[in-house]
């Protein structure tokens, strides 16, 4: 019930509309599987799939109204008419009632409204007003600043929507067959086909018309952890279960390896996921480590408040014997323990740091990454794609002795030109050299017979080719290691020769020097075949002959070099987790300037156990030759030692440590499943945007904590004070009026903390959530106010004579004076360890904000409407004695900064 309660107040924002859509669909699954939601679809739903598994293609057209080219434009447009969007419930936008209530229904507001019910019942009319007045300060505030962050989240979605391949008649009376377009995925209606490649993300429930090697990742729906092949025609026994069915994909699984097409059944709500959804919105989600941190700092201050307000009653109503006036003040007490603008400030300061990295072209999928940002200490990163360019040059096309080939190339090109799967940077590279299209006019003189597409554990994929149905030529090209595993020949000119241990020495030692060149090396091989065979497997990967050579040059960034030296500076350590050649990668990281310290090969790392691996990991910044679950294992063990670890990647085999990692960045250009699983999207290519990422993620937190720090501290001094007077004086030191208007008045001031300037030093470490250091800041600084309560207290009853109940307007008006003074000047006074106004300067807001605070502090007391707040004009002298106890106070404060910094630091 507790962390219930707490992610109501510090996760509300999850549920307003720019957090609900980007709650991703693999959010929402690793929510299904953690908290064991009901996987069973409605009946008519699960038959509907079962019915379509069955079915043959062309019932499925003209149930559908759908054909074998595909919809066309119109069609589709008169579909999506009928059943809307394909989006699930979950993934609209709150309504704006119930957005505001959301903002209002957290239990400081709550609390609040019920005090004010309190003062209501008893009559303090005044009371209810200012109470009630700060519940809807808190409400709006959050509000509008939740609104702001929706209009910009909204724009920025728009420009990272995942889209999908989608066929069409190339002519409306299909005559001209078929052309392939992107579509956003919302866009997509039943009756759609689609064209499916590994990397993708299945947008809709689908039943598969054609599949060729299709692995498909649905764990978190089925518990499998292997992916799941399928395939065109169900090949299991009849079954009622469409998690079971090998034809049918669904919606939010990802396509891992193979490719395919597959008619759209299913879209939105009417899709398995979507069923699922509203479960598992009425689920708890597992808080985040930020929301974790937030809630024990929350705790601390609700603790606080029903240790004290108790406390205030019982002195004053035992000492006083007006139990009324007692409940009263001890409300009043209460209310100004409670941090109601806490939820504001922790939303405002994430939405301020959202808009201002949507500037700089990052969008934030997930607002509390940003706080995550900040505290990530380290960054391991892919290197294809985000340390160097995202464009790569064919280099050299060789043979195996490594002299110019241009059939090398030419079986490349072939090799690359007729794969459907996901075409990387190096088949983009080869593509490239147009002379050899020209030459080969592979689509008039090649066939394509079948392929067997790319997956991370075999590391190389072949296609099948017949040049004017002569004699079949499979073409391998894959990592080096890999393709000779298949090999038992040579290619030497027009010979052939057995790959003999000499040879594989001899081979070894061309790609490595090409490697010590930094050229990234794949092999070649081929194997002619009968023309009789149409269907080719992973067994047929057999008895190749090497060819050679293709080299690519993978330049690094510009920016990167640049980029990992700002991280270092600012205690960020990098480690590159890569899938490709170790010397390569270390050619990589010399170039950009990273020092290597070491380096664990991904045959090392299957060795180990996980305690030798945690051990490594801290050892060592150089990761080569790694599967998608070594990155993952590598990231869960960072994360195992206590750091906060980004993950930075853009390929499929990222994916896994994407989403392992406490926050994961990924860029536009990366495919379908990476951008998925990331928390923070790059539009722009330059890494430089990293580092004013984590310094914005960094002010964020340290502007959280300023008002944290502050009010904890303001709050704790006050009710010390209190304390003190209540069982000194013979009246109350303030009215519960003068409290709650204090309180409000304060609240005003902490508005602009969101848009504070932080110290340069402050932003040279991570931060993080330290409750214990909240708690020992606050009994630290807070009684110091109380040291100059007391002195205002001695001044008002020997200078002022307001010993007596009927002199007590006077000593009221006097505290409350310096008690809004000194709070003011807290937040300038706390907010830095430097030296306030001179070597550290806030925020023009917060300036403006703290001079109009306390000019109305100021104005109540002498101006006309001290009377209905019972205060009263102060005599001049006291205007002579205030500046001395507000100096003292200062000049205590800024002491016991120097003291508290040496021994604890400051955060």
């Amino acid at each position: 019930m507790r962390n219930k309660i707490l992610r109501e107040v510090f996760a509300g924002f999850l549920r307003t509309r720019r957090m609900v859509r980007h709650y991703s669909r693999l959010a929402l699954l690793e929510t299904l599987t953690r908290t064991g939601v009901s996987r069973e679809l409605p009946p008519a739903q699960s038959q509907a799939l079962v019915a379509a598994a069955y079915a043959d293609s062309q019932t499925l057209f003209q149930q559908l109204g759908s054909a074998a080219e595909g919809l066309t434009e119109a069609q589709a447009d008169a579909i999506r008419a009928r059943v809307g969007p394909n989006e699930v419930e979950h993934e609209k936008p709150l309504p704006w009632w119930l957005h505001l209530w959301h903002c209002y229904r957290n239990p400081f507001n709550l609390l609040l409204t019920l005090l004010a019910i309190v003062s209501w019942l008893t009559h303090d009319m005044k009371g209810a007003l200012v109470i009630g007045s700060m519940v809807v300060l808190s409400t709006l505030l959050r509000f509008w600043q939740e609104g702001k962050s929706n209009q910009a989240a909204d724009a920025l979605k728009a420009m990272v929507s995942n889209t999908a391949t989608v066929l069409r008649p190339a002519e409306p009376d299909g005559a001209g067959g078929v052309q392939r377009v992107e579509l956003p995925i919302v866009q997509l209606v039943p009756g759609d086909l689609i064209a499916l490649s590994a990397g993708d993300m299945i947008p809709a429930d689908c039943r598969v018309l054609s599949a060729k090697d299709l692995f498909v990742a649905q764990a978190a729906m089925t518990g499998e952890s292997m992916p799941v092949e399928k395939a065109a025609a169900d090949r299991g026994a009849q079954t009622g279960n469409p998690l079971e069915l090998d034809n049918i994909v669904f919606m939010g699984t990802n396509v891992v390896s193979g490719s395919a097409q597959a008619l759209v059944l299913g879209t939105g709500n009417s899709t398995y996921f979507g069923a699922l959804a509203s479960r598992v919105i009425a689920t708890d989600r597992a808080p985040t480590s930020f929301q974790a941190g937030v809630n024990k700092v929350s705790w601390l201050l609700i603790r606080f408040m029903f240790v004290m307000a108790p406390l205030v009653l019982f002195i004053n109503g035992f000492s006083k014997g007006n139990w009324l006036e007692a409940l009263l003040f001890a409300l009043a007490v209460a209310v100004g323990l409670t941090p109601e603008m806490l939820p504001m400030i922790v939303t405002s300061t994430l939405a301020k740091g959202a808009v201002f990295l949507s500037r700089k072209k990052v969008i934030v999928k997930r607002l509390d990454a940003i706080h995550n940002f900040g505290a990530m200490d380290v960054l391991c990163t892919d290197k294809t794609g985000t340390l160097t360019q995202d464009k790569i040059f064919l280099a050299r096309h060789i043979d195996v002795w490594g002299e110019e080939s241009d059939e090398v190339l030419e079986l490349a090109y072939l090799n690359s030109y007729h794969q459907t799967g996901l075409k990387n940077l190096l088949d983009v590279a080869v593509l490239e050299h147009a002379e050899v299209n020209r030459s080969l006019e592979p689509a008039k003189n090649y066939r394509k017979v079948d392929e067997i597409p790319f997956d991370f554990t075999r590391r190389r994929m072949s296609v099948v080719v017949a040049e004017h149905d002569a004699q079949h030529l499979l073409i391998t090209k894959g990592a080096v290691e890999e393709v000779l595993a298949v090999c038992t020949q040579v290619r030497h000119g027009d010979a052939v020769e057995p790959l003999s241990a000499q040879l594989l020495a001899r081979i070894r030692a061309v790609t490595a020097d090409l490697n010590e060149e930094g050229l990234r090396v794949v092999a070649v091989a081929v194997r002619e075949g009968p023309p009789t065979q149409q269907v080719y497997g992973l067994a047929d990967e057999s008895a190749l002959t090497l060819v050679g050579y293709v080299a690519f040059l993978d330049p690094p960034k510009d920016s990167t070099a640049a980029a990992l030296k700002a991280l270092a500076e600012h205690s960020v350590s990098v480690k590159v987790l890569t899938g490709d050649n170790d010397l390569v990668a270390a050619k990589i990281c010399r170039e950009v300037g990273l020092a290597q310290q070491g380096l664990l090969l991904g045959g090392d790392i299957e060795r180990m156990s996980d305690a030798e691996l945690a051990q490594a990991v801290e050892r060592h910044n150089l990761f080569a030759r790694l599967t998608p679950l070594h990155k993952e294992r590598i990231v869960h063990q960072l994360k195992a030692g206590g750091h906060v670890v980004g993950f930075m990647g853009d390929g499929i085999n990222d994916a896994p440590a994407l989403r392992a990692a406490d926050i994961g960045i990924s860029v536009d250009s990366a495919v379908d499943i990476a951008k998925e699983a990331a928390d923070i999207i790059l539009l722009e290519k330059s890494l430089l945007v990293l580092e004013q990422g984590v310094l914005e993620g960094r002010r964020t937190f340290a502007n959280m904590l300023k008002y944290i720090k502050i009010t904890a501290s303001s709050n704790f001094g006050n009710v010390f004070s209190v304390l003190v007077a209540a069982a000194l004086l013979p009246f109350l030191p303030m009215l519960p009026m003068h409290l709650l208007v204090l309180n409000l008045l304060y609240d005003i001031s902490q508005i602009a903390i969101p848009f504070d300037n932080v110290d340069e030093e402050l932003l040279r470490q991570p931060l993080r959530w330290r409750p214990d250091d909240i708690g020992r800041f606050m009994v630290f600084f807070g009684p110091l106010s109380s040291v100059f309560d007391m002195v205002t207290f001695a001044m008002m009853w020997w200078v002022f004579g307001a010993q007596t109940p009927a002199q007590q307007t006077l000593f009221q008006s006097g505290w409350f004076v310096v008690s809004l003074l000194t709070q003011a000047l807290i937040v300038h006074l706390i907010r830095t360890p430097k030296l306030p106004f001179i070597e550290s300067r806030a925020a023009t807001p917060l300036l403006a904000m703290t001079l109009a605070i306390v000019a109305v502090g100021l104005f109540l007391p002498m101006g006309p409407l001290a009377a209905y707040f019972k205060l009263q004009p102060l005599p001049p002298l006291y205007f002579a004695l205030l500046p001395l106890i507000v100096l003292g106070y200062m000049s205590l404060t800024q002491a016991m900064k120097g003291i508290y910094r040496r021994r604890w630091g400051w955060q």
